[in-house]
């Protein structure tokens, strides 16, 4: 480093009194900035299972690669060389005033300098006294910047020469260095760092200081105080091959080593591949001595030098080396920087290619994030595993989908050497859950299209498809076309009788064992409209038809409790005979509870039915436990388990398609009841306290009977002449009985009991209104619900030969043979599918055909316009003069306004047209 270049920081620092507070930071290299710069957040640190699993975590999947920390190309920065001298005595105006030397005036000044007697200035010199004190020190060391200040250029030489020799090395001032060499100035001097002149001229890369120096008997393998660096560590790092050689030369120990960080290594830092190849030569090790330390080797591939990395392969680097705490091996840096020819040395080396790091990061894993793809061919040639996991569960795949520069590359190169679409880390998120949540549409599309699963669920239980939708759902439309597509015209035309149509089901099949996954996973994210879609809602129809057997045989069960459980209580002669039947269902519906509950507590509980399923195991149990004999609470419990297992009943027959309606009007009513009942209760309990007080009748005597009669008169039982005509029971306060009377008629009776009906109608409408989109989720849920039963892990364990029949039964698809079906919409024998879908299919592909038919007819009409209008315009202008260019403008400009009204009125023909068609067909 020149004088000129470090003139203005001198300046700073010599002008600024805190300059000590300034140097507390201490900058990074620009090798350590670009590759700061170069890494990203990749891999998740810090998140936890319940976070990433959430429903409503908004937050993108980032993953993060540890930073590699790189030692700064120089042993020290000039901020700490420069502190360090100005902790010398008299080291501040040392380094103002030699800075500033030069020409006429250096040469006069060291002119009078090499005249003066050596012992004269032993006389003057200052010696610094050492003191335990730091008070006492700090104090003459002020003393001795004072009396600096005060002082010549000449004065300053003689009295301070160490410091004076220090300042001028890392200056580069030749001249000053010998003429004080010459004089009493010792190479042994240090800084208050322990650097001597040999480092500060090494630092500098200044040979002819370094000459000097040796021939003063400097000693070229000394230590700084913190035992790290010698000369000839700071000759490798500033590059300079002479002053390498040179300190070689004279006997500098280039296996200098304590920390783990040799002269080789600072030389590869650099980047220097002669004093690489100079120190190499020399006797230095490539390895360090040291477990798990950075090596040379580590550093030439974190770099992606490839001239280092072969000279050190040449001599015998360790390419199994681990460095740090994330024990990376050279490959792994090669990787991580994108360096192919580093990577292909290394492989060649005999480096393992699936090595792992503390992370469980393999070099590929690596190489996809650093969006390499060159370095992921090599790998890839090689035979490395594609699917191999880190520590979180995670392939290559998942960090190539994670990327925006080139991630949809790297991951179809993945996906073609053989990836696992659908591979979930331990935390549940597949790659299409990590392209949904970082809001990259391109790469949901490019995974759906791979055969990606949109129902596989996280930990948390949340599907892809629900990111989907509230992080891309600009890929819904997209979707939607696909099931359109889905259906297709497969032999004759469409108007023919024997025209068919194929109705391919693949796109609604998931990677799960049921196959309404996709179904249940459209309902929970909110797009329970695309049930409504021909191709969904042929498949549920279907899907009912094959299953529907299992839910029949749910209704034979729960209708033979009931039997034997009801004659069980009132045909007291049949207890006996019962009571090991009645036992033996109670236990049976106990086991399917507990078998439900097993796949999920707290799914299990939000649901009402499940409630009562267990109240009446509860009351059942009871029931049986009870003698023969009924009285008191046992006629109680009797009754209240009679009635619920009854409603039981009903909510089973509930299921069937036919009967879901009626029970959901009736469910929802109720509910609406009891939530209206609860807002006004406080009225009706108030004319029940009244009643109470006014009227002696027997129907009020009690507050409760009171309040279960005023109930009762809300449907319109008054019973007038019973309360106020009656001789057994007078009224006491007519006047005022009468009038509250009056006012529970008309706030009640009328007000009240008709805003509940209306309410109860108006449900009923809506209900209605939306009865077959309602009815779709029903049937979606329940072949959902009983394919997870059904397909459970845990009936693994039973019979196989049961087991396989009705799983095969409740399966409608074969893959990957039999996924479709084959429908004639205009033979009147076709039964598989209601007419009102059948017309549904055949309108869809009806609309396609003709709007593909329109789009081709219009594109091919305007081409062909344009290319007749450009034609004429030429030979209009090439046949006549340009005098007449201002008529031919005004032509061109008639015929564009003429051709926009024919193709305007072309248009609506055509619209008029297929509409007739439209209707034609819907006739037919």
């Amino acid at each position: 480093m020149s004088i000129l270049k470090k003139k203005p920081l001198l300046n700073k620092f010599l002008n600024n009194h805190n300059f000590q507070e300034e140097l507390n930071v201490m900058p990074v290299s620009s090798t350590a900035n670009n590759y700061i710069e170069n890494c990203e957040d990749i891999w998740m640190n810090d998140m936890e299972e319940s976070s990433i699993s959430s429903e409503y975590s908004s937050e993108p999947v980032i993953y993060h690669i540890k930073e590699r920390q790189i030692t700064n190309q120089q042993p020290w920065n000039t901020e700490e060389i420069i502190l360090a001298l100005s902790d010398l005595p008299a080291g501040k105006q040392a380094l103002s005033i030699i800075s500033t030397l030069h020409g006429d005036i250096l040469d006069k000044v060291l002119h009078e300098f090499l005249n003066i007697d050596n012992n004269k200035m032993k006389n003057i010199q200052n010696t610094p006294t050492p003191f335990a004190d730091r008070c006492i020190q700090n104090t003459l060391m002020n003393t001795e910047d004072e009396a600096a200040l005060n002082t010549t250029v000449l004065q300053l030489f003689m009295r301070w020469p160490n410091t004076c020799l220090l300042v001028s090395c890392y200056l580069g001032n030749v001249k000053v260095v010998k003429a004080l060499l010459s004089k009493t100035a010792k190479v042994s001097a240090r800084d208050s760092d322990g650097r001597t002149p040999l480092h500060l001229a090494a630092c500098t890369a200044s040979l002819t200081i370094l000459e000097d120096l040796i021939k003063h008997e400097a000693n070229p393998n000394e230590w700084d105080f913190s035992k790290k660096y010698t000369p000839l560590h700071c000759a490798a790092a500033t590059g300079n091959l002479a002053c390498v050689k040179y300190l070689i030369k004279s006997k500098a120990d280039v296996k200098a080593e304590i920390c783990g960080k040799s002269p080789l290594y600072y030389a590869v830092l650099s980047n220097a591949a002669d004093c690489v190849k100079a120190l190499l030569e020399a006797g230095a090790s490539p390895n360090n001595s040291q477990v798990y330390t950075e090596t040379p080797l580590h550093v030439a591939a974190g770099l992606g030098s490839v001239i280092c990395t072969k000279l050190l392969l040449t001599y015998g680097a360790d390419v199994r080396f681990q460095f740090g705490s994330m024990k990376s091996t050279p490959l792994h840096l090669a990787a991580e920087e994108g360096s192919a020819e580093c990577t292909k040395l290394l492989l060649e080396a005999g480096a393992a290619c699936e090595a792992q790091n503390a992370r469980g990061q393999t070099p590929m894993h690596l190489a996809v994030l650093s969006q390499s793809i060159e370095t992921l061919d090599i790998l890839l040639s090689i035979g490395a595993k594609i699917n191999i996991e880190d520590n979180d569960g995670r392939t290559p795949l998942h960090a190539a989908v994670a990327k925006s520069a080139r991630g949809i590359e790297m991951m179809k190169i993945l996906l073609k050497a053989g990836s696992l679409v659908n591979k979930a880390d331990k935390f549940g998120y597949t790659p299409l859950h990590i392209a949904a949540l970082n809001e990259k549409s391109s790469t949901v599309i490019t995974l759906l299209s791979k055969g990606a699963d949109l129902t596989a669920r996280t930990k948390g239980g949340i599907s892809a498809l629900s990111f989907i939708v509230r992080k891309t759902p600009d890929v819904l439309p997209r979707f939607i076309s696909r099931l359109d597509q889905a259906i297709s015209l497969h032999d004759h035309e469409l108007g023919d009788v024997d025209c068919e149509l194929r109705l391919d089901f693949r796109p609604l099949l998931s990677g799960s064992r049921g196959e309404a996954d996709l179904m249940l996973c459209l309902v929970e994210a909110g797009q329970r409209h695309v049930l409504k879609h021909p191709l969904c809602e042929s498949f549920l129809y279907l899907k009912w038809l094959r299953i529907r057997k299992f839910f029949l045989l749910s209704l034979i069960f729960h209708s033979i409790f009931v039997a034997f459980f009801t004659a069980y209580i009132v045909v007291e002669k049949f207890r006996g005979v019962l009571f090991w039947p009645v036992l033996i269902f109670t236990v049976t519906l106990a086991s399917k509870e507990f078998f439900q509950m097993a796949h999920g507590v707290c799914s299990y509980i939000k649901r009402w039915e499940n409630w009562l399923q267990w109240s009446v195991v509860l009351l059942s149990s009871i029931v049986l436990n009870m003698p023969k004999q009924y009285h008191g609470w046992q006629c109680h419990i009797s009754a209240i388990s009679i009635l619920l297992i009854w409603i039981l009943l009903m909510m089973v027959i509930g299921k069937f398609p036919m009967f879901g309606l009626y029970i959901q009007m009736f469910t929802q009513v109720s509910i609406n009841f009891f939530k209206f009942l609860g807002a006004y209760i406080f009225l009706i309990v108030g004319f029940s306290l009244s009643f109470n007080v006014l009227l002696q009748n027997d129907s009020f005597s009690h507050p409760l009977i009171a309040l279960l009669k005023t109930i009762v008169m809300m449907s319109g039982e008054l019973e007038f002449e019973d309360i106020f005509i009656s001789t057994q029971s007078p009224i006491e306060h007519s006047g005022t009985a009468h009038l509250m009377f009056l006012s529970f008629v008309i706030l009640v009776t009328i007000i009240l009991a008709n805003l509940m009906m209306g309410l109860a109608v108006s449900d009923i409408q809506e209900l209605r209104r939306c009865a077959g989109l309602d009815g779709l989720v029903r049937r979606a849920e329940l072949v959902a619900h009983l394919e997870h039963m059904l397909f459970s892990k845990l009936l693994d364990h039973a019979p196989n030969t049961i087991m396989k029949v009705c799983r095969r039964g409740a399966l409608l698809l074969h893959p990957p043979h039999y996924c479709a079906i084959y429908i004639r919409p205009n033979d009147p024998r076709e039964k598989r599918l209601p007419q009102e879908l059948i017309k549904a299919i055949y309108c869809l592909v009806t609309e396609r055909k003709h709007k593909n038919i329109r789009t081709k007819g219009s594109s091919i009409y305007n081409a062909h316009n344009i290319e007749m209008d450009i034609s004429r315009l030429n030979r209009l202008y090439s046949s006549t003069s340009s005098d007449n260019n201002q008529q031919l403008n005004e032509l061109a400009a008639e015929l564009k306004r003429c051709s926009f009204n024919i193709t305007t009125r072309l248009d609506k023909l055509t619209s008029k047209v297929e509409n007739i068609v439209k209707d034609c067909t819907n006739s037919v």
